[in-house]
């Protein structure tokens, strides 16, 4: 457990520095008008331009492309912060289309795979190299898909998920790795299962904070009940006692035939 904590404020720490140089970067551009949606539309573009070229068999290149659209990708964000122009529209046109630029590269690296029927990879243990590829690319296609939907909708319920394994600066890493080093189907393979592990990490814990939730929702109704019980109840005073109802009772011995009469 200490392990991946420090894996993720690791990760987190990286993320910040590379934001923190981003937005040194972006302030001379701030200044040409340029909005962060612009950017956002560019770096869709950018993805379309990687996919062809990982298409046309440019692996190497390829991977330095999903690299700098990574990179890229941050540039609106930055640009939003630099100039007070963050918008919920925008926010969500930069996750949508990240879907879009996500979903892209990798029909991009299909269509390579099934131009190129023979092995690529003298390594890979098992036959029909190009049917594995297939289905490598489908299924971190959709894992990725799921890593995305699972944060979206468990904050739309308003339950914080940043948890998870591969998020997206981890696939686009892994991803442009693969290319770079020509071991595609490897890291597809790690990609197809690491989404899906990611996926159930996030649903195990939005499971839990709802459970979380759900018992301190609990306790409080539980104790406003309480509450509202112990102010009907009537109370005592200290010092104050109940005193019992006592009357003469009448007799008829001597010398008392008269009754008793207390003074």
């Amino acid at each position: 457990m200490k392990v991946w904590y420090n894996r993720i404020m690791f990760s987190r720490r990286i993320q910040q520095q590379a934001r923190y140089l981003v937005t040194l970067l972006i302030k001379p551009v701030a200044r040409l008008g340029i909005t962060p949606n612009m950017l956002t539309c560019v770096g869709l573009l950018l993805s379309v331009v990687t996919a062809i070229v990982i298409a046309q068999g440019y692996l190497f290149l390829g991977g330095l492309l999903v690299l700098f659209a990574g990179i890229f990708d941050m540039f609106d964000g930055a640009m939003a912060r630099a100039t007070n122009a963050a918008t919920t529209f925008g926010a969500f046109l930069d996750s949508t289309l990240d879907r879009f630029s996500e979903s892209i590269i990798l029909f991009g690296l299909l269509f390579y795979t099934l131009q190129h029927p023979g092995p690529q990879d003298s390594l890979w243990p098992a036959l029909s190299e190009q049917t594995w590829m297939v289905l490598f690319i489908f299924v971190a296609m959709s894992g990725s898909l799921m890593v995305s939907y699972t944060k979206a909708r468990a904050e739309g319920l308003g339950i914080e998920c940043k948890t998870g394994l591969l998020a997206r600066p981890e696939r686009v890493i892994l991803l442009a790795i693969g290319l770079l080093l020509n071991a595609g189907i490897w890291v597809l393979a790690l990609l197809a299962v690491f989404t899906y592990v990611t996926a159930l990490e996030r649903i195990l814990a939005v499971w839990r904070s709802s459970n979380r939730q759900s018992a301190e929702m609990t306790n409080s109704s539980y104790r406003q009940q309480q509450d509202t019980r112990d102010r009907t109840l009537p109370t005592v005073g200290i010092n104050e006692s109940i005193e019992p109802d006592v009357r003469p009772v009448p007799t008829s011995i001597p010398p008392l035939g008269g009754g008793v009469h207390p003074e």
